[in-house]
Protein backbone atom coordinates (compact mmCIF):
# COMPACT_ATOMS: atom_id res chain seq x y z
CA UNK A 1 0.00 0.00 0.00
CA UNK A 2 1.32 3.42 -0.97
CA UNK A 3 2.08 5.99 1.78
CA UNK A 4 -0.79 8.34 2.68
CA UNK A 5 1.01 11.52 1.61
CA UNK A 6 -0.39 13.16 -1.55
CA UNK A 7 1.19 15.30 -4.27
CA UNK A 8 -0.14 17.29 -7.18
CA UNK A 9 1.06 16.39 -10.65
CA UNK A 10 2.79 19.79 -10.82
CA UNK A 11 4.79 18.89 -7.72
CA UNK A 12 5.89 15.60 -9.28
CA UNK A 13 6.99 17.39 -12.45
CA UNK A 14 9.54 19.34 -10.41
CA UNK A 15 11.49 16.16 -9.53
CA UNK A 16 13.46 15.53 -12.73
CA UNK A 17 17.10 15.72 -11.62
CA UNK A 18 19.59 13.02 -10.62
CA UNK A 19 19.30 14.30 -7.07
CA UNK A 20 15.51 13.88 -7.04
CA UNK A 21 13.88 11.74 -9.73
CA UNK A 22 10.19 10.91 -9.34
CA UNK A 23 7.53 9.43 -11.59
CA UNK A 24 3.90 8.34 -11.45
CA UNK A 25 2.65 4.80 -12.10
CA UNK A 26 -1.10 4.26 -11.79
CA UNK A 27 -1.57 7.35 -9.59
CA UNK A 28 1.15 6.22 -7.17
CA UNK A 29 4.23 8.47 -6.84
CA UNK A 30 7.62 6.70 -6.84
CA UNK A 31 10.96 8.19 -5.82
CA UNK A 32 13.50 6.51 -8.13
CA UNK A 33 16.51 8.61 -7.11
CA UNK A 34 18.36 5.80 -5.35
CA UNK A 35 17.10 3.20 -7.86
CA UNK A 36 18.47 4.75 -11.05
CA UNK A 37 21.82 2.96 -10.96
CA UNK A 38 20.20 -0.36 -9.99
CA UNK A 39 17.47 -0.34 -12.64
CA UNK A 40 17.87 -3.53 -14.75
CA UNK A 41 16.84 -1.63 -17.88
CA UNK A 42 19.48 1.04 -17.47
CA UNK A 43 19.51 4.66 -16.29
CA UNK A 44 18.27 6.31 -19.49
CA UNK A 45 14.87 4.61 -19.36
CA UNK A 46 14.08 6.16 -15.99
CA UNK A 47 15.41 9.58 -16.96
CA UNK A 48 13.02 9.57 -19.92
CA UNK A 49 10.03 9.46 -17.57
CA UNK A 50 11.37 11.74 -14.83
CA UNK A 51 8.56 13.88 -13.42
CA UNK A 52 6.02 12.26 -15.76
CA UNK A 53 3.18 9.76 -15.66
CA UNK A 54 4.97 6.54 -16.67
CA UNK A 55 1.95 4.24 -16.44
CA UNK A 56 1.71 3.39 -20.15
CA UNK A 57 5.47 3.05 -20.51
CA UNK A 58 5.70 0.81 -17.43
CA UNK A 59 2.93 -1.59 -18.46
CA UNK A 60 4.31 -1.75 -21.96
CA UNK A 61 7.46 -3.30 -20.48
CA UNK A 62 6.62 -4.94 -17.16
CA UNK A 63 4.25 -7.28 -15.36
CA UNK A 64 2.10 -5.68 -12.66
CA UNK A 65 3.61 -7.81 -9.88
CA UNK A 66 6.99 -6.14 -10.46
CA UNK A 67 5.68 -3.18 -8.49
CA UNK A 68 5.29 -5.29 -5.36
CA UNK A 69 9.06 -5.86 -5.34
CA UNK A 70 9.67 -2.12 -5.17
CA UNK A 71 6.83 -1.01 -2.92
CA UNK A 72 9.33 0.75 -0.68
CA UNK A 73 10.00 3.26 -3.49
CA UNK A 74 6.44 4.59 -3.26
CA UNK A 75 6.30 7.95 -1.46
CA UNK A 76 2.64 8.82 -1.89
CA UNK A 77 -0.22 9.18 -4.33
CA UNK A 78 -1.49 11.82 -6.74
CA UNK A 79 -3.97 14.11 -5.04
CA UNK A 80 -7.64 13.29 -5.74
CA UNK A 81 -6.73 10.22 -7.78
CA UNK A 82 -7.02 6.52 -7.05
CA UNK A 83 -5.14 3.59 -8.66
CA UNK A 84 -7.02 1.95 -11.52
CA UNK A 85 -4.98 -1.23 -11.86
CA UNK A 86 -6.33 -4.21 -9.93
CA UNK A 87 -3.88 -5.86 -7.54
CA UNK A 88 -5.10 -9.43 -6.85
CA UNK A 89 -5.00 -10.77 -3.30
CA UNK A 90 -4.11 -14.34 -2.36
CA UNK A 91 -7.05 -16.56 -3.23
CA UNK A 92 -8.76 -14.09 -5.59
CA UNK A 93 -10.35 -15.22 -8.82
CA UNK A 94 -9.14 -13.49 -11.97
CA UNK A 95 -11.38 -10.83 -13.49
CA UNK A 96 -9.99 -11.43 -16.99
CA UNK A 97 -12.59 -13.03 -19.30
CA UNK A 98 -12.01 -16.78 -19.79
CA UNK A 99 -9.21 -16.78 -17.20
CA UNK A 100 -11.31 -19.05 -14.98
CA UNK A 101 -13.42 -22.10 -15.88
CA UNK A 102 -17.01 -21.08 -16.51
CA UNK A 103 -18.24 -22.70 -13.28
CA UNK A 104 -16.18 -20.14 -11.33
CA UNK A 105 -17.65 -17.21 -13.26
CA UNK A 106 -20.63 -15.64 -11.41
CA UNK A 107 -22.90 -15.31 -14.42
CA UNK A 108 -22.56 -18.97 -15.45
CA UNK A 109 -24.03 -22.11 -13.85
CA UNK A 110 -22.87 -25.74 -13.85
CA UNK A 111 -24.63 -28.98 -12.91
CA UNK A 112 -21.38 -30.58 -11.77
CA UNK A 113 -20.10 -28.46 -8.89
CA UNK A 114 -21.49 -28.14 -5.36
CA UNK A 115 -20.64 -25.88 -2.44
CA UNK A 116 -17.91 -28.29 -1.29
CA UNK A 117 -16.17 -27.97 -4.66
CA UNK A 118 -16.25 -24.18 -4.37
CA UNK A 119 -14.96 -24.23 -0.80
CA UNK A 120 -12.14 -26.54 -1.83
CA UNK A 121 -11.22 -24.38 -4.82
CA UNK A 122 -11.10 -21.24 -2.67
CA UNK A 123 -8.96 -22.93 -0.01
CA UNK A 124 -6.55 -24.38 -2.58
CA UNK A 125 -6.25 -21.08 -4.48
CA UNK A 126 -5.35 -19.28 -1.27
CA UNK A 127 -2.87 -22.02 -0.28
CA UNK A 128 -1.23 -21.98 -3.70
CA UNK A 129 -0.99 -18.18 -3.88
CA UNK A 130 0.30 -17.89 -0.32
CA UNK A 131 2.75 -20.78 -0.10
CA UNK A 132 3.29 -22.78 -3.27
CA UNK A 133 3.80 -20.31 -6.11
CA UNK A 134 6.90 -18.55 -4.76
CA UNK A 135 8.67 -21.83 -4.00
CA UNK A 136 7.61 -23.33 -7.33
CA UNK A 137 9.05 -20.40 -9.30
CA UNK A 138 12.28 -20.42 -7.30
CA UNK A 139 12.76 -24.18 -7.69
CA UNK A 140 11.94 -24.05 -11.39
CA UNK A 141 14.70 -21.49 -11.90
CA UNK A 142 17.38 -22.97 -9.66
CA UNK A 143 16.59 -26.67 -10.09
CA UNK A 144 16.24 -27.10 -6.34
CA UNK A 145 13.98 -29.94 -5.24
CA UNK A 146 10.76 -29.23 -3.37
CA UNK A 147 11.45 -28.47 0.29
CA UNK A 148 10.53 -30.87 3.05
CA UNK A 149 8.81 -27.93 4.73
CA UNK A 150 6.44 -27.60 1.76
CA UNK A 151 5.78 -31.35 1.68
CA UNK A 152 4.99 -31.28 5.40
CA UNK A 153 2.69 -28.30 4.91
CA UNK A 154 0.77 -30.07 2.13
CA UNK A 155 0.54 -33.25 4.16
CA UNK A 156 -0.88 -31.39 7.14
CA UNK A 157 -3.83 -29.99 5.16
CA UNK A 158 -4.47 -33.23 3.24
CA UNK A 159 -3.22 -32.20 -0.19
CA UNK A 160 -1.04 -35.30 -0.54
CA UNK A 161 -4.03 -37.48 0.32
CA UNK A 162 -6.36 -35.69 -2.11
CA UNK A 163 -3.97 -36.06 -5.03
CA UNK A 164 -4.57 -39.81 -5.03
CA UNK A 165 -8.22 -39.26 -5.95
CA UNK A 166 -11.33 -40.52 -4.14
CA UNK A 167 -10.99 -43.53 -1.84
CA UNK A 168 -10.87 -44.93 1.66
CA UNK A 169 -7.46 -43.32 2.22
CA UNK A 170 -9.34 -40.00 2.58
CA UNK A 171 -11.85 -41.17 5.15
CA UNK A 172 -11.39 -39.39 8.45
CA UNK A 173 -8.74 -37.03 7.05
CA UNK A 174 -9.29 -33.31 7.56
CA UNK A 175 -8.99 -31.69 4.15
CA UNK A 176 -8.06 -28.01 3.84
CA UNK A 177 -9.43 -27.11 7.26
CA UNK A 178 -12.73 -28.89 6.65
CA UNK A 179 -13.47 -27.53 3.16
CA UNK A 180 -14.63 -31.01 2.16
CA UNK A 181 -15.06 -34.32 3.95
CA UNK A 182 -12.93 -37.23 2.82
CA UNK A 183 -16.02 -39.40 2.51
CA UNK A 184 -17.66 -37.00 0.02
CA UNK A 185 -14.52 -36.32 -2.04
CA UNK A 186 -15.29 -37.17 -5.70
CA UNK A 187 -13.55 -36.81 -9.05
CA UNK A 188 -14.72 -33.20 -9.42
CA UNK A 189 -12.92 -32.40 -6.16
CA UNK A 190 -9.98 -34.25 -7.67
CA UNK A 191 -10.27 -32.09 -10.80
CA UNK A 192 -10.22 -28.93 -8.66
CA UNK A 193 -7.04 -30.14 -6.93
CA UNK A 194 -5.39 -30.97 -10.26
CA UNK A 195 -6.22 -27.61 -11.82
CA UNK A 196 -5.40 -25.38 -8.86
CA UNK A 197 -1.99 -26.90 -8.09
CA UNK A 198 -0.61 -26.25 -11.61
CA UNK A 199 -1.33 -22.50 -11.53
CA UNK A 200 2.20 -21.57 -10.33
CA UNK A 201 3.25 -22.31 -13.95
CA UNK A 202 6.44 -24.18 -13.12
CA UNK A 203 6.31 -27.33 -15.22
CA UNK A 204 9.37 -29.09 -13.83
CA UNK A 205 8.40 -28.30 -10.24
CA UNK A 206 4.86 -29.44 -11.06
CA UNK A 207 6.18 -32.95 -11.63
CA UNK A 208 8.68 -32.61 -8.80
CA UNK A 209 5.75 -31.89 -6.49
CA UNK A 210 5.07 -35.56 -5.69
CA UNK A 211 3.92 -36.58 -9.18
CA UNK A 212 5.68 -39.90 -8.61
CA UNK A 213 3.41 -40.51 -5.65
CA UNK A 214 0.28 -39.87 -7.70
CA UNK A 215 1.19 -42.57 -10.23
CA UNK A 216 3.11 -44.93 -7.95
CA UNK A 217 1.34 -45.20 -4.60
CA UNK A 218 -1.94 -46.29 -6.20
CA UNK A 219 -0.42 -49.63 -7.15
CA UNK A 220 0.59 -50.24 -3.54
CA UNK A 221 -2.82 -49.23 -2.18
CA UNK A 222 -4.64 -51.50 -4.61
CA UNK A 223 -2.34 -54.52 -4.96
CA UNK A 224 -0.16 -54.90 -1.84
CA UNK A 225 -0.59 -58.44 -0.48
CA UNK A 226 0.06 -57.57 3.17
CA UNK A 227 -2.28 -55.07 4.87
CA UNK A 228 0.23 -54.01 7.54
CA UNK A 229 2.90 -53.36 4.89
CA UNK A 230 0.39 -51.42 2.78
CA UNK A 231 -0.56 -49.24 5.75
CA UNK A 232 3.10 -48.67 6.64
CA UNK A 233 4.01 -47.36 3.18
CA UNK A 234 0.82 -45.29 2.90
CA UNK A 235 1.41 -43.67 6.28
CA UNK A 236 5.05 -42.89 5.47
CA UNK A 237 4.18 -41.37 2.09
CA UNK A 238 1.08 -39.42 3.16
CA UNK A 239 3.01 -38.00 6.10
CA UNK A 240 5.74 -36.82 3.72
CA UNK A 241 8.43 -38.80 5.55
CA UNK A 242 9.06 -41.06 2.56
CA UNK A 243 8.72 -40.53 -1.20
CA UNK A 244 7.62 -43.03 -3.82
CA UNK A 245 7.69 -43.15 -7.63
CA UNK A 246 6.69 -45.37 -10.53
CA UNK A 247 9.59 -46.94 -12.44
CA UNK A 248 8.30 -48.61 -15.59
CA UNK A 249 9.89 -46.93 -18.62
CA UNK A 250 13.21 -48.18 -19.95
CA UNK A 251 15.49 -47.14 -22.77
CA UNK A 252 14.19 -50.22 -24.57
CA UNK A 253 10.52 -49.83 -23.65
CA UNK A 254 8.44 -46.67 -23.43
CA UNK A 255 4.80 -47.02 -24.44
CA UNK A 256 5.67 -50.64 -25.29
CA UNK A 257 5.37 -51.90 -21.71
CA UNK A 258 5.59 -55.51 -22.85
CA UNK A 259 9.17 -54.87 -23.98
CA UNK A 260 10.56 -54.40 -20.46
CA UNK A 261 13.96 -56.05 -19.86
CA UNK A 262 14.53 -55.52 -16.13
CA UNK A 263 14.49 -58.96 -14.51
CA UNK A 264 13.51 -60.29 -11.09
CA UNK A 265 14.70 -63.84 -10.39
CA UNK A 266 13.70 -65.71 -7.26
CA UNK A 267 16.35 -67.06 -4.94
CA UNK A 268 16.40 -70.87 -4.46
CA UNK A 269 14.61 -70.55 -1.11
CA UNK A 270 11.85 -68.44 -2.71
CA UNK A 271 12.15 -65.69 -0.10
CA UNK A 272 13.70 -62.99 -2.26
CA UNK A 273 13.97 -61.64 -5.78
CA UNK A 274 17.27 -60.54 -7.32
CA UNK A 275 16.54 -57.55 -9.55
CA UNK A 276 18.78 -56.40 -12.40
CA UNK A 277 18.13 -53.77 -15.03
CA UNK A 278 17.70 -50.09 -15.72
CA UNK A 279 14.88 -47.55 -15.82
CA UNK A 280 14.91 -44.19 -17.60
CA UNK A 281 13.05 -40.86 -17.41
CA UNK A 282 11.65 -41.74 -13.98
CA UNK A 283 9.92 -38.72 -12.44
CA UNK A 284 11.04 -38.06 -8.82
CA UNK A 285 13.51 -40.93 -9.11
CA UNK A 286 16.45 -38.89 -7.83
CA UNK A 287 14.92 -38.38 -4.39
CA UNK A 288 12.53 -41.29 -3.82
CA UNK A 289 12.73 -43.93 -1.10
CA UNK A 290 10.41 -46.46 -2.76
CA UNK A 291 10.29 -47.53 -6.40
CA UNK A 292 7.29 -49.33 -7.89
CA UNK A 293 9.11 -51.29 -10.58
CA UNK A 294 7.92 -53.19 -13.62
CA UNK A 295 10.01 -56.37 -13.97
CA UNK A 296 10.16 -59.52 -16.02
CA UNK A 297 9.61 -62.65 -13.92
CA UNK A 298 10.48 -65.46 -16.30
CA UNK A 299 8.23 -65.08 -19.33
CA UNK A 300 5.69 -62.87 -17.55
CA UNK A 301 5.58 -59.26 -16.34
CA UNK A 302 5.18 -58.40 -12.67
CA UNK A 303 5.42 -55.35 -10.40
CA UNK A 304 7.56 -55.20 -7.29
CA UNK A 305 8.33 -52.50 -4.72
CA UNK A 306 12.03 -51.83 -4.21
CA UNK A 307 13.32 -49.73 -1.34
CA UNK A 308 16.35 -47.53 -1.89
CA UNK A 309 19.45 -49.34 -0.64
CA UNK A 310 22.43 -51.41 -1.75
CA UNK A 311 22.50 -51.95 -5.50
CA UNK A 312 20.08 -49.10 -6.27
CA UNK A 313 21.71 -46.16 -8.04
CA UNK A 314 19.95 -43.05 -9.34
CA UNK A 315 21.40 -40.38 -11.61
CA UNK A 316 19.74 -37.15 -12.69
CA UNK A 317 18.72 -36.84 -16.34
CA UNK A 318 18.90 -33.39 -17.89
CA UNK A 319 15.69 -32.62 -19.77
CA UNK A 320 14.21 -29.48 -21.31
CA UNK A 321 12.39 -28.66 -18.10
CA UNK A 322 13.71 -27.98 -14.62
CA UNK A 323 15.82 -30.47 -12.63
CA UNK A 324 13.34 -29.81 -9.81
CA UNK A 325 11.30 -32.67 -11.33
CA UNK A 326 13.92 -35.12 -10.09
CA UNK A 327 13.98 -37.04 -13.40
CA UNK A 328 16.26 -40.06 -13.04
CA UNK A 329 18.11 -42.90 -14.72
CA UNK A 330 17.98 -45.84 -12.31
CA UNK A 331 20.21 -48.88 -12.18
CA UNK A 332 19.29 -52.02 -10.24
CA UNK A 333 22.41 -54.13 -9.74
CA UNK A 334 21.72 -57.47 -8.02
CA UNK A 335 19.23 -55.82 -5.68
CA UNK A 336 17.88 -58.28 -3.12
CA UNK A 337 14.16 -57.67 -2.54
CA UNK A 338 11.81 -59.59 -0.20
CA UNK A 339 9.39 -61.74 -2.20
CA UNK A 340 6.59 -60.22 -0.10
CA UNK A 341 7.22 -56.90 -1.91
CA UNK A 342 5.51 -58.35 -4.99
CA UNK A 343 2.30 -56.52 -5.86
CA UNK A 344 -0.55 -58.81 -6.78
CA UNK A 345 0.68 -62.05 -8.29
CA UNK A 346 3.44 -62.92 -10.71
CA UNK A 347 2.24 -62.29 -14.24
CA UNK A 348 -0.22 -59.54 -13.25
CA UNK A 349 2.19 -56.80 -14.25
CA UNK A 350 0.28 -55.50 -17.26
CA UNK A 351 -2.97 -55.40 -15.28
CA UNK A 352 -1.33 -53.50 -12.41
CA UNK A 353 0.51 -51.08 -14.69
CA UNK A 354 -2.55 -50.33 -16.79
CA UNK A 355 -4.89 -50.04 -13.80
CA UNK A 356 -3.77 -46.51 -12.98
CA UNK A 357 -3.21 -45.23 -16.50
CA UNK A 358 -6.71 -43.73 -16.72
CA UNK A 359 -6.31 -41.62 -13.59
CA UNK A 360 -2.73 -40.66 -14.48
CA UNK A 361 -3.74 -39.49 -17.95
CA UNK A 362 -6.87 -37.78 -16.66
CA UNK A 363 -4.76 -35.89 -14.09
CA UNK A 364 -2.40 -34.77 -16.83
CA UNK A 365 -5.36 -33.53 -18.88
CA UNK A 366 -6.56 -31.47 -15.89
CA UNK A 367 -3.15 -29.79 -15.74
CA UNK A 368 -2.74 -29.32 -19.47
CA UNK A 369 -6.15 -27.66 -19.89
CA UNK A 370 -5.59 -25.40 -16.87
CA UNK A 371 -2.13 -24.24 -17.92
CA UNK A 372 -3.46 -23.61 -21.42
CA UNK A 373 -6.11 -21.40 -19.85
CA UNK A 374 -3.45 -19.54 -17.89
CA UNK A 375 -1.66 -18.79 -21.16
CA UNK A 376 -4.90 -17.46 -22.63
CA UNK A 377 -5.21 -15.14 -19.62
CA UNK A 378 -1.63 -13.93 -20.08
CA UNK A 379 -2.26 -13.24 -23.76
CA UNK A 380 -5.51 -11.40 -23.02
CA UNK A 381 -3.78 -9.15 -20.48
CA UNK A 382 -0.78 -8.52 -22.73
CA UNK A 383 -2.92 -7.76 -25.78
CA UNK A 384 -4.86 -5.23 -23.72
CA UNK A 385 -1.79 -3.34 -22.48
CA UNK A 386 0.83 -3.67 -25.23
CA UNK A 387 0.99 -0.69 -27.58
CA UNK A 388 2.20 -1.28 -31.14
CA UNK A 389 2.03 1.27 -33.97
CA UNK A 390 0.03 3.53 -31.66
CA UNK A 391 -2.64 0.90 -30.92
CA UNK A 392 -3.17 -1.85 -28.39
CA UNK A 393 -2.57 -5.34 -29.72
CA UNK A 394 -6.20 -6.21 -29.00
CA UNK A 395 -7.24 -3.59 -31.56
CA UNK A 396 -5.63 -5.67 -34.31
CA UNK A 397 -8.07 -8.18 -35.94
CA UNK A 398 -5.34 -10.79 -36.43
CA UNK A 399 -4.68 -10.82 -32.67
CA UNK A 400 -8.38 -11.18 -31.89
CA UNK A 401 -8.56 -14.14 -34.26
CA UNK A 402 -5.69 -15.87 -32.45
CA UNK A 403 -7.32 -15.26 -29.09
CA UNK A 404 -10.65 -16.55 -30.36
CA UNK A 405 -9.07 -19.84 -31.43
CA UNK A 406 -7.20 -20.18 -28.13
CA UNK A 407 -10.33 -19.52 -26.06
CA UNK A 408 -12.39 -21.97 -28.10
CA UNK A 409 -9.79 -24.74 -27.65
CA UNK A 410 -9.61 -24.24 -23.88
CA UNK A 411 -13.37 -24.10 -23.34
CA UNK A 412 -14.02 -27.12 -25.56
CA UNK A 413 -11.48 -29.27 -23.73
CA UNK A 414 -12.64 -28.14 -20.29
CA UNK A 415 -16.18 -29.15 -21.23
CA UNK A 416 -15.02 -32.54 -22.58
CA UNK A 417 -12.96 -33.06 -19.43
CA UNK A 418 -15.95 -32.32 -17.20
CA UNK A 419 -18.13 -34.70 -19.21
CA UNK A 420 -15.66 -37.56 -18.72
CA UNK A 421 -15.22 -36.63 -15.04
CA UNK A 422 -18.97 -36.98 -14.59
CA UNK A 423 -18.77 -40.51 -16.01
CA UNK A 424 -15.93 -41.30 -13.60
CA UNK A 425 -18.14 -40.20 -10.70
CA UNK A 426 -20.95 -42.54 -11.79
CA UNK A 427 -19.04 -45.55 -13.10
CA UNK A 428 -17.44 -48.31 -10.98
CA UNK A 429 -13.64 -48.39 -11.15
CA UNK A 430 -13.52 -51.65 -13.11
CA UNK A 431 -15.96 -50.33 -15.71
CA UNK A 432 -13.90 -47.14 -16.05
CA UNK A 433 -10.99 -49.26 -17.26
CA UNK A 434 -13.24 -50.83 -19.90
CA UNK A 435 -15.25 -47.84 -21.09
CA UNK A 436 -13.12 -44.75 -20.41
CA UNK A 437 -9.59 -45.74 -21.43
CA UNK A 438 -10.34 -44.87 -25.06
CA UNK A 439 -12.13 -41.54 -24.44
CA UNK A 440 -9.48 -40.42 -21.94
CA UNK A 441 -6.76 -41.36 -24.40
CA UNK A 442 -8.43 -39.33 -27.15
CA UNK A 443 -8.99 -36.39 -24.82
CA UNK A 444 -5.35 -36.37 -23.71
CA UNK A 445 -4.19 -36.49 -27.32
CA UNK A 446 -6.53 -33.66 -28.30
CA UNK A 447 -5.75 -31.52 -25.24
CA UNK A 448 -2.00 -31.66 -25.81
CA UNK A 449 -2.43 -30.93 -29.51
CA UNK A 450 -4.50 -27.91 -28.50
CA UNK A 451 -1.85 -26.85 -25.99
CA UNK A 452 0.78 -26.95 -28.72
CA UNK A 453 -1.36 -24.74 -30.97
CA UNK A 454 -1.98 -22.33 -28.07
CA UNK A 455 1.74 -22.18 -27.33
CA UNK A 456 2.52 -21.34 -30.96
CA UNK A 457 -0.05 -18.53 -31.14
CA UNK A 458 1.01 -17.19 -27.74
CA UNK A 459 4.60 -16.76 -28.92
CA UNK A 460 3.37 -14.86 -31.98
CA UNK A 461 1.34 -12.54 -29.74
CA UNK A 462 4.22 -11.97 -27.31
CA UNK A 463 7.03 -11.82 -29.86
CA UNK A 464 10.56 -11.93 -28.46
CA UNK A 465 9.27 -11.85 -24.89
CA UNK A 466 7.66 -15.23 -25.52
CA UNK A 467 11.13 -16.69 -26.05
CA UNK A 468 12.68 -15.15 -22.93
CA UNK A 469 12.92 -17.08 -19.66
CA UNK A 470 12.67 -13.99 -17.45
CA UNK A 471 10.45 -10.94 -17.43
CA UNK A 472 6.95 -10.47 -18.74
CA UNK A 473 6.88 -13.42 -21.12
CA UNK A 474 8.46 -16.02 -18.85
CA UNK A 475 5.27 -18.07 -18.56
CA UNK A 476 4.85 -18.13 -22.34
CA UNK A 477 8.44 -19.30 -22.84
CA UNK A 478 8.12 -22.00 -20.17
CA UNK A 479 4.83 -23.26 -21.61
CA UNK A 480 6.16 -23.45 -25.15
CA UNK A 481 9.35 -25.21 -24.03
CA UNK A 482 7.61 -27.78 -21.86
CA UNK A 483 4.31 -28.41 -23.63
CA UNK A 484 5.79 -31.60 -25.07
CA UNK A 485 5.99 -33.26 -21.65
CA UNK A 486 2.22 -33.66 -21.42
CA UNK A 487 2.24 -34.88 -25.01
CA UNK A 488 4.65 -37.73 -24.16
CA UNK A 489 4.37 -38.61 -20.48
CA UNK A 490 1.62 -41.10 -19.70
CA UNK A 491 1.49 -42.19 -23.34
CA UNK A 492 2.50 -40.45 -26.55
CA UNK A 493 -0.20 -38.74 -28.60
CA UNK A 494 -0.09 -41.20 -31.49
CA UNK A 495 -0.29 -44.20 -29.15
CA UNK A 496 -3.27 -42.77 -27.27
CA UNK A 497 -5.03 -41.76 -30.48
CA UNK A 498 -4.67 -45.31 -31.76
CA UNK A 499 -5.88 -46.69 -28.41
CA UNK A 500 -9.01 -44.56 -28.61
CA UNK A 501 -9.92 -45.70 -32.10
CA UNK A 502 -9.12 -49.36 -31.41
CA UNK A 503 -11.36 -49.31 -28.34
CA UNK A 504 -14.12 -47.67 -30.35
CA UNK A 505 -13.85 -50.37 -33.03
CA UNK A 506 -14.06 -53.03 -30.33
CA UNK A 507 -17.64 -51.90 -29.78
CA UNK A 508 -18.41 -51.46 -33.46
CA UNK A 509 -21.50 -53.45 -34.49
CA UNK A 510 -20.65 -56.83 -36.00
CA UNK A 511 -23.37 -56.51 -38.61
CA UNK A 512 -22.64 -54.52 -41.75
CA UNK A 513 -24.04 -50.99 -41.51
Amino acid sequence: MAPSKTFSRDEVRQHTSDDSLWCIIDSVVYDLTEFVDAHPGGESVLRQVAGQDATDAFYNLHRHEVLSKYADLAVGTVKDEAPQIITPKAGDLSKVPYAEPLWLTPQFKSPYYKDSHRRLQKALREFTDTYLTAEAQECETTGRLISQEMIDRMSKVGILHMRMGPGKHLHGVELMGGAVKGEEFDYFHDLVVGQELVRPMARGFQDGNMAGMVIGLTAVLNFANDDAWRRKIAEEVFSGKKKICLAITEAFAGSDVAGLRTTAEKTPDGKHYIVNGTKKWITNGTFCDYFVVGVRTGKTLSVIVIERGEGVDTKAIKTSYSPSAGTAYITFDNVKVPASNLLGKEGQGIQIILSNFNHERWTMICGSVRTSRFIVEECMKWANQRLVFGKRLIDQPVIRQKLAKMIALVEAHQAWLESITYQMCHMPYKKQAVHLAGPIGLLKMSATRAATAIADDAVQIWGGRGLTQTGMGKHIEMFRRTVGFDAILGGAEDVLADLGVRQAMRDFPKARL
